[in-house]
């Protein structure tokens, strides 16, 4: 058994599980005698449109944004949706104006209208039309400061949905009286549908009050007009219970634990137990490592909760809270991998693979890395300090300095996390 060739293998067949050319159109709604407007944010945004082109019956038009370098489908660009290209995961003035046009495209729809509405992960950073009383400046300092606070992705889309002039729920009251169908590939824990890009069609639960909440816990001191705006509480976002979302439905195409089946499949297939540790994991980074690696050594020495050869299979999103001076570089499945590394101590017999499904981890251009039972030793060798990384939060200089960064460019997907420990 070839442990780089297992773990590639569940990996691509992860990926796969969430491709939207395979997985969207089973689930597509009836037509309506109206039109159909489509609209969408998230790194998939792109190939969901175009799996949709491929698919749906009848005249369609409409506007999707997603992130740069993840707009071109390999089954070939749309022809009658609109595709708008943004950044992430700190918004910019394109996913401003992007939002601008979806909420006014869907302000012009009828009671005889379809809103289909393609929403996948990405898409709250992607979909930036500040609140009134607000600019881009504020939201993208804000961003800046959750993302290197160590905050839970649900704590973030909180924020954000109490800033926003189209999330939490606003999409789908603007588009009143139309039926409005969300598509969604999930990349948040639990799978929650007003987490998924804070939830444009979906009632808000949270409250300003939360918010407010969230920014003290991480010691966030926000611009003026953010403070005043989140003190006022002038329009709370749409609840569940808004007359305006009767109408609106989402389904769920894609989800993180689809596609860790898909790799457990791959596993008993090579005569290898697969063991889902769970598709819902959060905390740091290097924490949630300590414990796999606390498992994978269970698991060598006394086979236990399974025998050898076994894959350790788990999703979610972690968190990386930057200590290092230089602001880190490498994602959340790069440090995960390196404090793995390290609280492995080059124990024999363990190969482990941690990915970013959308194909970028973090801000470089990897979607995540692989570590071998020799890959301390090798650092050592050329000069590389494992530990001495992980405190500059420089994942991405030692799998860099070793070649085992792991390069697919944009998936097109994207159910979150994947992280895969072999032991043999």
């Amino acid at each position: 058994m070839d442990a780089r060739q297992l773990l590639d293998e569940a990996f691509g067949a992860a990926l796969a599980a969430a491709d939207p050319a395979r997985v969207l159109p089973a689930a597509l709604p009836e037509a309506p005698t109206g039109r159909t407007l489509v609209v969408g944010a998230g790194k998939a945004a792109a190939a969901m449109a175009r799996a949709l082109e491929s698919a749906w019956p009848g005249p369609l038009e409409g506007l999707v944004v997603t992130r740069y370098g993840h707009g071109r489908p390999a089954a070939g660009p749309c022809e009658r949706i609109e595709v708008v290209e943004a950044a992430h995961p700190v918004p910019d003035a394109a996913g401003r104006e992007a939002a601008r046009r979806i909420l006014e495209l869907a302000r012009g729809l009828g009671s005889e209208d379809l809103l289909l509405c393609l929403i996948s992960g990405g898409g709250s950073a992607l979909l930036s039309l500040p609140a009134p009383g607000l600019d881009l400046a504020d939201k993208q300092a804000v961003n800046k400061a959750l993302l290197a606070s160590g905050a839970a992705i649900g704590e973030m889309n909180c924020v954000r949905k109490h800033l926003s002039a189209i999330k939490g729920g606003r999409l789908a009251a603007a588009a009143h009286p139309a039926r409005v169908v969300t598509l969604a590939i999930s990349d948040v824990p639990d799978d929650d549908p007003a987490t998924i890009g804070s939830g444009p069609t979906v009632g808000d639960p949270t409250s300003f009050a939360d918010a407010r909440a969230i920014l003290r816990k991480y010691g966030i001191e926000p611009p003026e007009a953010v403070r005043r705006h989140l003190e006022e509480g002038a329009e709370e976002t749409p609840k569940p219970d808004d007359p305006r979302l009767a109408g609106s439905r989402l389904e769920l195409i894609a989800r993180p634990q689809d596609a860790l089946e898909a790799a457990a499949e791959v596993a008993r297939s090579a005569g290898v137990t697969p063991l889902i540790l769970g598709a819902d994991i959060e905390g740091e980074a290097r924490e949630v490592a300590r414990v796999m690696a606390g498992i994978a050594k269970q698991v060598r020495r006394f086979g236990q909760p399974a025998a050898a050869p076994c894959l350790l299979l788990s999703g979610g999103e972690t968190t990386v809270t930057l200590k290092g001076k230089g602001g880190g570089r490498g994602g959340r499945n790069a440090e995960f991998l390196l404090a793995l590394a390290v609280a492995l101590d080059g124990l024999d017999g363990v190969h482990a693979l941690a990915c970013d499904t959308d194909g970028i981890d973090g801000s470089e251009d990897n979607a995540g890395a692989r570590l071998a039972p020799d890959s301390l030793a090798r650092a050592a060798a050329r000069g590389l300090d494992a530990k001495a990384l992980l405190a500059a939060n420089d994942a991405y200089g030692f799998f860099a300095g070793l070649d085992d960064l792991i390069v697919t460019g944009p998936t097109l997907t994207n159910v979150n996390d994947f992280r895969a420990i072999l032991v043999t």
